[in-house]
């Protein structure tokens, strides 16, 4: 069965790391409100007749299942194409360092839109940019000091996160670099040097045949300054 998976239109977003997934695997998906427009989501989103609604996208149709959550959408896909460790304690670590991505992106989100999703980022401006000092000097080296450790402590060796194949830990982390370079490219290039297992990741997925076809495709959508990952460059320092 093809996947359908629901997210907005002309954004990566969380629904980029269900995309890597996904088009690593080799599956069979359609990105249909890109596909369908915006009204696809809107029906599917919270239509009559579904049981388990979602808060918010991305999530994701598979026959008969409706599955909410980028973690717990990861979770399902990487158990059915290979990207998932097989035993419980791996998949269980597997998960909760996907559930530390999603905390980083909603930092990375409130950089730009501290005060929330209710006011454009024009009306909170004197509040991101000190928000941004913060997550810049504390909050970015935190989250990589953690992912670099990771790596370093990985007992089948280096160049994964968990255990010695890929993982959608792992594409993710490389989203994460990709959107972190792309937001605050100052403070990255200042930061990057300290976290050579971190990048040294990140190009090896960036290197792999569907991964690197696919973001030379169309399918992939540019960042910009709709999405988590904005560049804005007073906020760089």
């Amino acid at each position: 069965m093809t996947y359908e998976l629901y997210y907005w239109p002309g954004l990566q977003g969380r629904g980029e790391f269900v995309r890597l997934a996904l088009e690593e695997a080799g599956a069979a998906y359609r990105d249909v409100a890109r596909e369908d427009g915006a009204d696809a989501l809107m029906r599917m989103w919270d239509g009559p007749g579904i049981d388990t609604p979602s808060f918010a996208p991305p999530f994701l149709k598979h026959g008969k299942r409706i599955i909410g959550q980028t973690a717990n959408i990861l979770l399902y896909v990487g158990d059915r194409h290979g990207l998932a460790p097989k035993s419980d304690a791996a998949r269980l670590w597997t998960h909760q360092i996907q559930l530390t991505v999603a905390d980083l992106v909603v930092e990375a989100h409130d950089v730009h839109h501290p005060l929330g999703g209710d006011f454009y980022y024009e009306d909170q401006k004197p509040e991101a940019k000190r928000r941004a000092v913060v997550f810049r000097e504390s909050r970015m080296p935190r989250f990589l000091d953690w992912f670099e450790t990771i790596l370093a402590r990985n007992p089948k060796g280096p160049g994964h996160l968990v255990g010695a194949r890929l993982t959608y830990a792992d594409l993710s982390l490389f989203q994460v670099v990709a959107g972190l370079r792309y937001a605050f490219p100052v403070a990255m290039a200042g930061l990057e040097p300290q976290y050579e297992r971190v990048v040294d990741l990140h190009d090896a997925v960036a290197a792999r045949p569907r991964v690197k076809a696919y973001l030379a495709s169309n399918r992939r959508v540019g960042f910009n300054e709709d999405g988590i990952f904005r560049h804005y460059p007073e906020l760089d320092g």
